[in-house]
């Protein structure tokens, strides 16, 4: 099945009643969207008691300049995988254009030029990502599940992890709390 819609630069919003509690209130950056699948970070949820310094610190890199920030449960793939979702003006041998919106890198080089104080000028880090096979993600979109909307980059970069889920939704002028968590049936 080819992919019928290609959603990459956008958010994708977990509904309420999803059925997945590794995506309750999450909100998917789409980084890659075609006819092979799909692959996203959540930036909807931040660790408890895990920050930038200390990923920086476990893996060998001094944090010199980088600020303390949250580190975003990124999704349920490759939970010990790192990624670095930053604004296009710091690129690596491994970083990916993500619709001209923003970049994605994940090699140690990008955390290293946080910490140097060198690299992208707006950035956030993960561990792990959502991801889905070849038509996954379209036959998802057809069902109770997920919300797609235009990325903004004040949400994904300004705004904390437990504001981003309601925002996105205003911001495409839906009041989620109003939101069923199931579908029905006509």
């Amino acid at each position: 099945m080819e992919s019928a819609t290609f959603l990459a630069g956008q958010f994708l919003l977990a509904m309420p009643g999803i059925g997945d509690p590794r995506f309750d209130q999450a909100v998917i950056a789409i980084c890659a969207h075609d006819k092979e699948g799909a692959m996203g970070i959540d930036i909807g949820a931040a660790f408890d008691g895990l920050t930038l310094h200390d990923m920086l610190r476990q893996v060998d890199i001094d944090p010199g300049v980088a600020p303390d920030a949250p580190v975003y449960r990124g999704g349920p793939v490759e939970t010990r995988r790192g990624f670095v979702l930053h604004s296009r003006d710091w690129g690596g041998a491994d970083t990916i254009d993500v619709a001209g919106r923003w970049a994605l890198s994940a090699t140690l080089d990008a955390l290293r030029a946080i910490a140097e104080g060198r690299g992208p000028a707006r950035w956030l880090v993960a561990l792990g990502y959502a991801g889905w096979g070849p038509g996954q993600l379209d036959g998802e979109m057809t069902r109770h599940g997920w919300f797609n909307t235009p990325a903004d980059d004040a949400l994904l970069f300004d705004a904390s992890a437990d504001e981003r889920w309601e925002r996105a939704f205003a911001a495409a002028g839906i009041n989620p709390r109003l939101l069923a968590g199931e579908a029905g049936t006509a």
